[in-house]
């Protein structure tokens, strides 16, 4: 991490990216499960419910591989931010589950 004025807009792009290719990599891979019109009268919840707890528990292990890694080449004075990063990235999912359906 580097200590200048604007650093933050770096880690802050890769955030995004971060994000933007997890999200369509999960939903591509996550495509096939669940039923895309909610609204059938036949429809039911179980489909849809097992795409997003696939979306979170995939969601959450790239985040934590990504976490295990950064925080093994960041200096361990700089470890401190990254849980800023974790805990924003937590509500991106939730935002992400809606968006996903």
């Amino acid at each position: 991490m580097n200590s200048g004025k604007y650093s933050w807009l770096l880690w802050l792009f890769y955030f995004i990216v971060f994000e933007v290719v997890v999200f369509l990599g999960l939903q591509w891979l996550l495509s096939d499960i669940g039923l895309s019109d909610q609204y059938q009268a036949e429809n039911t919840i179980v489909p849809n419910w097992v795409k997003a707890v696939t979306f979170i528990l995939l969601y959450l292990l790239c985040l934590l591989f990504v976490v295990m890694l950064i925080s093994n080449m960041v200096p361990s004075k700089h470890r401190r931010h990254l849980m800023r990063w974790v805990y924003l990235s937590l509500l991106g999912m939730a935002v992400m589950l809606f968006m996903l359906f």
